[in-house]
């Protein structure tokens, strides 16, 4: 029993933490469209890792929810700003 408690306090502490990594980055390119110190390769390997935790967090099933929460709300981020990087880098010019 103790065991599962801390493995799920874990799992929200590091939730928490990875989301507001991303969050920040997120919300600053939105507002600001400015793409030019975001090296596209990078958020596009992020999404996909994310992605790929999610999928892994709904195949954990019960256990697996913070690792789906957290990576949904990451893929989400990382798509937003991979998107507006294609369109300021590709698209507008």
């Amino acid at each position: 029993m103790e065991n599962q408690v801390l493995f799920n306090i874990l799992g929200w502490i590091a939730s928490v933490g990875m989301i507001l990594g991303y969050l920040p980055q997120a919300i600053q390119t939105i507002r600001t469209r400015n793409t030019e110190g975001i090296a596209l390769p990078t958020f596009l390997m992020m999404g996909i890792g994310s992605s790929c935790f999610m999928i892994q967090g709904l195949m954990l099933g019960k256990e697996g929810i913070f690792l789906f929460i957290t990576n949904l709300v990451t893929t989400t981020c990382s798509s937003i700003v991979f998107g507006i990087k294609i369109y300021n880098d590709y698209i507008r010019k």
